[in-house]
């Protein structure tokens, strides 16, 4: 059983995240906890947290990666979660309809009466973004925090995502990127932003910006700095980076 729009939905809210200024600082992980455990898909459980085997629903990751060498090598922090794509594998799967995406907005979400903990969701998503909330015995996931984008009792800036609202570097961004006239696809534009994995069809909603080439140290005295690219340039070569990184 698949719970899929019959047609494409024009508005597909979801985010952007600039590779280039995340410092990996782990707020919007922590701000993501705790909005979520009073929230729509609350609670998010932890078990065991300072054991040796500890369990948890984190609905944002943050991995941070060594990329490149010498002086061209810099420290890249991957921020990863529910990308909300339009077409979605997890869907797909799903046996009960418990996973399903909204045709209003593109957010694909989790019906915890209907989820039987099967995992295949899990299986199916090449993100990793589900979880399995082994207290409840359900699938969960990231929601765009739905209940805080349309809470209009909210002022109208706060009504983003709290891994948005909490960002100290403004490395991730909140829009519509069916609208081709928004701001996250104008920032989308303006710095080649990338879909992960694209080869596997399911086009993300959420986008990556690719780190920009940093600049090196001049050795000589009056000699003009270079530019050198922490990652491969073009596309091609980013998204074969990232997907190195993902499989990593």
């Amino acid at each position: 059983m698949t719970s899929l729009p019959a047609h494409p939905q024009a508005k597909r809210l979801g985010l952007v995240i600039d590779l280039d200024i995340c410092v990996g600082c782990h707020a919007c992980a922590v701000n993501c906890k705790q909005w979520n455990s009073g929230g729509v898909a609350a609670p998010l459980t932890d078990l065991e947290p300072y054991g040796a085997d500890p369990l948890g629903v984190w609905f944002n990751r943050v991995h941070t990666f060594e990329v490149g060498e010498g002086e061209a090598g810099r420290t890249v922090h991957f921020p990863r979660s529910c990308l909300h794509c339009a077409e979605p594998a997890c869907v797909t799967v799903c046996p009960t309809g418990a996973s399903y995406k909204r045709a209003e907005d593109g957010i694909v979400l989790v019906n915890e009466d209907l989820c039987i903990g099967c995992k295949l969701c899990s299986w199916a998503c090449p993100y990793g973004a589900r979880e399995y909330d082994y207290d409840a015995g359900v699938m969960k996931k990231c929601t765009l925090c739905i209940d805080k984008i349309y809470n209009e009792t909210l002022e109208e800036a706060s009504r983003v995502p709290a891994c948005v609202s909490t960002c100290p570097a403004s490395a991730r961004h909140f829009g519509d990127l069916g609208d081709p006239g928004s701001a996250v696809s104008q920032l989308m534009r303006e710095r080649g932003g990338y879909d992960l994995m694209p080869e596997l069809g399911y086009a993300p909603t959420n986008k990556y910006l690719p780190p920009r080439p940093r600049r090196t140290v001049a050795k000589d005295v009056g000699a003009s700095a270079e530019l050198a690219p922490a990652v491969p340039a073009g596309s091609g070569g980013f998204l074969a980076w990232v997907d190195r990184l993902l499989s990593g």
